[in-house]
């Protein structure tokens, strides 16, 4: 069961990587670093937190977990957008 969902989640991150390189061209520096510096605000993350704990004792109700799995998707989505970012600013330091 692990290995699949590292196999499903390596899948859609590299799906994500493809369909988001266009974005990478439509980087700014300043967008990039806003991008790199992107954070869930407090609220948020104290409310992903609380779902990953009641998920780890198996005790999510099912909205609770479609919640969840909402969070963990934008996340996913946000980790490649600040990846590419990161990439951009690097190539830009060496330019």
């Amino acid at each position: 069961m692990v290995e699949c969902a590292a196999m499903e989640t390596s899948q859609a991150t590299a799906v994500l990587e493809e369909i988001l390189d266009p974005v990478t061209k439509c980087l700014s520096v300043e967008v990039a670093q806003s991008l790199a510096n992107l954070r869930a605000s407090p609220a948020a993350q104290s409310r992903i937190a609380e779902l990953a704990e009641k998920c780890n004792e198996g005790a999510l109700t099912a909205a609770e977990r479609a919640e969840y799995e909402t969070y963990v998707r934008a996340t996913d989505l946000i980790a490649v957008l600040q990846a590419k970012a990161r990439r951009f600013l690097a190539r830009q330091k060496t330019a």
